[in-house]
Order: structure tokens, then sequence, then C-alpha cells
């Protein structure tokens, strides 16, 4: 399996606070990008799996910042998957300043799988067993956690 080489993209201008910096705010945002770009890249974007009946709802999300991106400046957002248990999705993210090499900003966002018609907790090995598989090589490609 190919593994996802990350996401580029340059800040826009309203993502700039009045310091010049772009909000914090943002890089939320930017991880959702990248984790919608990454299940693109494997071949199994959202709208498929809520074809499916499965939702993908955010948990928690955390961001620490290391350094400041500005307008202009063009990042690399590379999530990884951190844990994945089959019922449990988490990623961690690096954004990296591209021109640099530094590291700007690190975070991680928590995820379940759940029906789009019950509202009930997911188990893929159980509702879709090729997704699962694809989540299990991927993670045991990149993951972290045994």
């Amino acid at each position: 399996m190919k593994l996802y080489p990350g996401y580029k993209r340059k800040p826009f201008y309203y993502e700039t606070d009045k310091m010049g910096i772009i909000h914090h705010s943002n890089y939320i945002r930017w991880f959702e990008e990248a984790r919608v770009d990454m299940l693109e890249f494997v071949g199994y974007p959202f709208e498929r799996i809520e074809k499916y009946g499965i939702i993908v709802p955010v948990l928690s999300v955390s961001s620490t910042y290391k350094d400041m991106v500005r307008f202009g400046d063009e990042v690399l957002v590379k999530p990884t998957i951190s844990n994945y248990t089959g019922t449990r999705l988490d990623f961690k993210y690096q954004i990296i300043n591209v021109a640099t090499g530094v590291t700007t900003t690190v975070g991680t966002s928590e995820h379940c799988f759940m029906s789009s018609e019950s509202n009930r907790l997911v188990h893929l090995k159980r509702q879709n067993p090729e997704l699962h598989q694809l989540f299990m090589d991927y993670y045991n490609q990149t993951g972290e956690e045994a």
C-alpha cells in the first residue's frame, strides 16, 4: 500500500489575524482537509464511507503551535493513523513549512465509527470488512501503538 505523502496548501489571506500570522482556529480545519484528502488518496473518500451508512464524528481534537505560519508560506500537513481499534480511529498531525522544513504545528484528533441511522457505535470488522482491512493495513504500516 502506498503511503499518503501529505497535503500541501498555501494559507489564504482571510486565515490571517491582525498580526499577519495564521489564526489558530485554521489549523483544525487544515487537519480535517488533510484527513479528507488522505481518505481520497487511499481510495475510500468520505462519500463512499457515508454511502455505507457510516459516519465518523470527531470526539476530540488538539493542536500545539511550535512556530508561526504566515500568509505566503506553503505548508505540508501530514496525518498519521496513531491508533485503530475497529471502532476508533485516531490521528496525529504534523504541519511542516515546506520552504524551511520546520515543524510549525502538531496535533491529534480522535474519531469513532457510528451508524448514520441509529447513531450507535459501529464495529467496522462486521459492518464493512473492506474498510476495516484498509485501516488495519494502513495502521500496520504507519501506526505508533500496538
